[in-house]
């Protein structure tokens, strides 16, 4: 007798299903890094499936930088393809690289009372006690960015978030990985959101120091609030010095 799942469970279309099958091919290794997928006759044959609906599961999957399409080559897997479940939030350093992620140094690993700016973004109570990582990105032995990251009260993650929680006490003030590093390693079936908001600026004389950069450097200084659901459990400073690597922008609405 056939078991079916309850009256309203979400029904998935057929061409995500068959994204998720080759996706998740992709990411155990079935088809490496680097790799040509078969020809689309002998793939929809593999699967079982008819060659249009593969064709457009090949296209949401090359939108979604897991394919590269090669003139005379085919589709090839890329080398470094997005993670399952926050393709579109990931950590500055893998952003920023071209190739290997940049390196992460911490500089500071703390906690602090809320400020101005964790006050409005991550809704933080007076007194609350915040993590605070200040981290040097760089890469080819030049600094490329200084990253500042709040991870809300521990209360609240253990919330809305335990398995950041845990990762958080767990990494015990890493000095080479960023926070957003360790909450989306985090949050596997998690459903992550983020803004971020772009402003120009200089860099003065502190982080002009950090960065080894004239205090006068033109700047862009992004704000980042990350939420686990409608809740904020992360918000960040990065500022960008002029030379820095170039970073890649989604608009949506």
């Amino acid at each position: 007798m056939a078991v079916s799942g309850p009256a309203n469970a979400p029904q998935r279309r057929p061409v995500v299903v068959l994204y998720e099958r080759i996706a998740d091919a992709i990411h155990e290794g079935t088809y490496p890094p680097g790799s040509t997928l078969p020809s689309e006759p002998r793939l929809a044959a593999e699967l079982g499936v008819s060659r249009p609906a593969l064709r457009e599961a090949l296209l949401l999957l090359q939108e979604d930088g897991l394919l590269t399409v090669r003139r005379g080559v085919g589709r090839t897997v890329n080398d470094r393809p997005p993670r399952r479940g926050f393709e579109h939030i990931q950590p500055l350093e893998e952003q920023l690289s071209a190739g290997a992620p940049l390196r992460v140094r911490a500089l500071l690993r703390a906690v602090e009372e809320p400020t101005d700016f964790t006050t409005q973004h991550l809704l933080a109570p007076a007194r609350a006690e915040l993590r605070f990582w200040e981290s040097l990105l760089s890469g080819d032995g030049t600094a490329a960015a200084l990253s500042q990251e709040w991870a809300a009260p521990d209360d609240v993650l253990e919330r809305v978030h335990p398995a950041f929680a845990q990762a958080l006490g767990a990494t015990g003030g890493a000095e080479r990985i960023s926070m957003l590093a360790v909450l989306t390693g985090a949050s596997r079936g998690v459903a992550l959101t983020a803004h971020s908001g772009v402003t120009a600026t200089v860099l003065g004389q502190r982080r002009g120091a950090q960065l080894d950069r004239p205090a006068d450097t033109p700047a862009v200084l992004i704000t980042q609030v990350v939420r686990a659901g409608e809740v904020p459990v992360l918000a960040a400073k990065h500022m960008l010095p002029t030379g820095a690597p170039a970073l890649p922008v989604l608009q949506s609405n």
